[in-house]
């Protein structure tokens, strides 16, 4: 057997073979509320498609900079319409793949110790007991912007602006509550449905007109060296099926294209 002329071969397969691999992975930039449901999607398309979806969680403002300043994420998925769309005008976004796949809630929640009365609504929040209500950094998270919104219309904000303590992102404002480092924070729908607090707690949600829409939007990066991988991600998260489990953690969803 002449092993010099299988020499080349075996180095061109075991490239293509490198390269295949690297291709069964995208790295996708989440919003901090998809921290569970978003797990659950990436568990369902590996299972259909045995390829991996490595996720990271954080602020979509955060990812927004990390993004313009070139981080290799594959995929963005932004908690509102905002950052996708600045990426889009700046050319640093695959052309058509900008998707809204859901819109966020949030809701008012305390450990299931709290003797706080939630039956009020937001001016739960005036109660003189509380010291500590943790809010999503409104600088950079759009939970956080919809959290004072709602302080505001309610005329709420500045009675209790001295006790709001900020989370980076919606998930850290989360555990300040379940630590108990705050008594109580505006938190997302989908965090207080999600298996880390949905036993420890109580919530009562925020009615959706006293905030601006939590409409949320994805997009692939240009800069993807992962592309089909990232565009049969994009498809998978716009089937019915996905939009359904998206329901299931309190997202809104529109409809849901079948397979």
């Amino acid at each position: 057997m002449n092993f010099r002329r299988l020499g080349l071969p075996l180095a061109l397969a075991a490239f293509i073979f490198s390269e295949l691999c690297v291709a069964q992975e995208i790295t996708v930039a989440a919003a901090a509320d998809l921290q569970f449901a978003m797990q659950d999607v990436a568990a369902r398309f590996q299972q259909e498609t045995g390829k991996t979806v490595k996720l990271i969680y954080g602020s979509s403002g955060n990812f927004l900079q990390q993004i313009q300043n070139g981080a290799p994420f594959d995929m963005f998925f932004s908690a509102n319409l905002d950052y996708p769309k600045k990426l889009e005008a700046a050319g640093l976004i695959e052309p058509g793949s900008y998707y809204q796949y859901a819109k966020g809630k949030i809701v008012i929640w305390v450990p299931k110790e709290s003797k706080l009365d939630l039956s009020s609504g937001i001016r739960a929040l005036l109660d003189p007991s509380i010291k500590k209500i943790a809010v999503a950094n409104p600088q950079h998270a759009p939970y956080g912007q919809a959290a004072v919104a709602a302080m505001q219309k309610e005329d709420v904000y500045e009675k209790v602006k001295d006790k709001v303590v900020l989370g980076e992102n919606i998930s850290q404002t989360a555990s300040f509550v379940v630590s108990g480092s705050a008594d109580v924070g505006i938190v997302a729908l989908s965090l207080a449905l999600s298996p880390n607090m949905k036993d420890k707690g109580r919530y009562a949600e925020i009615p959706g007109d006293e905030y601006p829409p939590i409409e949320q939007a994805c997009v692939i990066i240009s800069s993807s060296v992962n592309k089909e991988t990232a565009r049969r991600f994009l498809a998978f998260v716009k089937t019915a099926a996905i939009a359904d489990v998206l329901r299931s953690y309190g997202f809104e969803v529109q409809g849901g294209a079948a397979k």
